[in-house]
């Protein structure tokens, strides 16, 4: 029961981010839109997502690092951490220098042939572009630090990080209401610094709490273990950047095909996306590690239960919240942002829908990624993904709305997560048929219904603010109700009630202490 209180904590501490950020994020967002413009907000999407497109590098390694960190985690083997993580510090210094000179290299093309964005703002565009590869230079480095954090399961220290983040967001969204000097080239500058600044500090916290992290790089060298750990990341960064990829190339065919006003209303459904999406990628941090460290002890029978109850899990958490927003999307849009761009219902629908089906598979994912036989597996899931881009040219080409992109990213997203349980009964002996009905069938059903009750208000109420909380409030009780009912078996329910039983028993100790003082 420890390492379940563990996984309370820490979902709690992300959890406790999550509001928080949340809000500030939405806030933020809504004061940058507005300084900027539609414009120069889709110019910075737009610029900054060739920096997105080309560092998914830093998310393969990332997944390669902690996997590692957290299977040795597993094993005990404490040796064995300093070798993984003075490994990592060297992959990634030569990787980010690696990936400045591409960027330099490529930019100039990108700018001269590929984006495209009013030419008075090509001052400005050029800047953001160093700007953003300053931060993805720093990102690229800390990366065995960010590991470090996960792998150690210190979500605490990830949820403080993650508020000063969005606060110092907040406090560049302010500063662009007074500065007298080109909003778009500030925000972009005060952005690169605040990543650095923030990554820097990770650098030293890790350095100084943990004796893995300390830089030994000649006493602790392992060829071997370097050879490896750049195989595996190899394969991940050809899946990262097959993501990656299908993201920012929808975004560049989406700018060449209808320019930057376009950009925006995609830029603000990804904003979105990411907020709902906290809730169900927050319980993966949390379990996540442990997933890979049943695996790295040898525990293969936990880490699929694990794993499955990830994916259906985070498939509930994302729709508690999806729901309401899917149907209240235009009234919600209207009340965040003064200027709704034009497509931003629509795209902001479609990519959480999206969304939503990759969600039942994120554990699966995570289970090949612990075994580590991961080549044939990311060649073909890579190669589904990356099929975004010619279906969407097609599309595009043959004169389609900009909206049906992302109805066939929904078709190509079904497609991959079916190949992923196939993949994974060959890699981790999973039961597809087990996956069907303990994810899929306990998982769709009350979400279907949910969403069903929740469309009740929109036949005899109007919209605005009591639609919005009648049909959250619909919404949130009946998924409670169903998931209870079909959603969880009885194990689930029995496990989760002497989690609840424990937690609400320790706070009422701990206020019984705090009334006695």
């Amino acid at each position: 029961m420890q390492v379940a209180n563990k996984v309370i904590l820490n979902t709690g501490a992300l959890y406790g981010r999550m509001l928080i950020t949340i809000f500030i994020s939405l806030f933020a967002t809504r004061l940058v839109l507005n300084m900027l413009g539609a414009a120069d907000y889709g110019l910075f999407n737009l610029v900054s997502g060739v920096i997105a497109m080309l560092s998914f590098l830093n998310i393969a390694m990332t997944i390669s690092t902690q996997r590692y960190m957290s299977f040795h985690l597993g094993t005990k083997d404490s040796h064995k951490l300093k070798l993984v993580f003075n490994a990592s510090v060297l992959l990634h210094l030569v990787l980010g220098l690696a990936m400045v000179l591409l960027f330099e290299v490529s930019g100039s093309y990108l700018f001269d042939h590929v984006l495209n964005y009013p030419a008075d703002r090509t001052m400005a565009a050029k800047l953001i572009f160093q700007f953003m590869i300053v931060s993805a230079f720093f990102t690229i480095i800390s990366v065995p630090y960010d590991a470090t954090l996960i792998a150690q399961e210190n979500m605490v220290m990830v949820a403080i990080l993650g508020v000063v983040e969005s606060l110092g967001k907040l406090l560049i969204a302010v500063v662009l209401q007074y500065t007298g000097y080109d909003k778009l080239i500030v925000y972009g500058g005060l952005m690169a610094l605040l990543t650095v600044l923030i990554l820097l500090f990770k650098q030293v916290y890790c350095s100084m709490k943990y004796e893995e992290s300390r830089i030994g790089i000649r006493r602790y060298f392992d060829r071997q273990l370097l050879k490896e750990m750049f195989a595996y990341a190899g394969w991940n960064m050809f899946g990262a950047g097959s993501v990656v990829a299908r993201n920012q190339g929808l975004a560049l065919l989406l700018n060449v095909f209808f320019g930057t006003i376009v950009n925006a209303a995609y830029g603000i459904a990804n904003q979105v996306n990411a907020q709902l999406s906290y809730f169900s990628v927050t319980m993966l941090r949390a379990l996540n590690p442990q997933i890979i460290k049943s695996e790295g002890s040898g525990d293969r029978a936990r880490m699929l239960r694990l794993s499955m109850i990830a994916s259906k899990f985070s498939f509930f958490l994302l729709s508690f919240f999806a729901i309401p927003m899917l149907i209240e999307m235009p009234f919600v849009l209207k009340c965040w942002l003064k200027q709704v761009p034009e497509h931003t219902v629509v795209m902001c629908r479609l990519v959480v829908i999206a969304t939503l089906i990759n969600q039942l598979s994120a554990g699966i994912q995570v289970a090949v990624q612990s075994v580590g036989k991961i080549r044939k597996y990311q060649v073909v899931v890579s190669t589904i993904v990356l099929l975004n881009l010619p279906i969407a040219w097609l599309l595009l080409k043959a004169g389609c709305a900009s909206s049906t992109v992302l109805v066939s990213a929904i078709v190509v997203e079904v497609a991959s997560g079916i190949y992923r349980v196939v993949a994974a009964k060959r890699i981790t002996g999973l039961s597809p048929l087990l996956y069907i009905k303990q994810v899929i069938i306990r998982a769709i059903a009350p979400v279907l219904l949910s969403a069903t009750l929740a469309l009740a208000p929109q036949w005899f109420m109007t919209e605005g603010v009591i639609r919005l909380g009648v049909t959250t409030l619909v919404s949130v009780l009946a998924m409670i109700t169903w998931v209870r009912l079909i959603g969880l078996t009885p194990e689930e329910i029995t496990k989760m009630e002497q989690l609840f039983s424990r937690v609400f028993s320790k706070l009422q100790a701990r206020l019984i202490v705090l009334k006695a003082n």
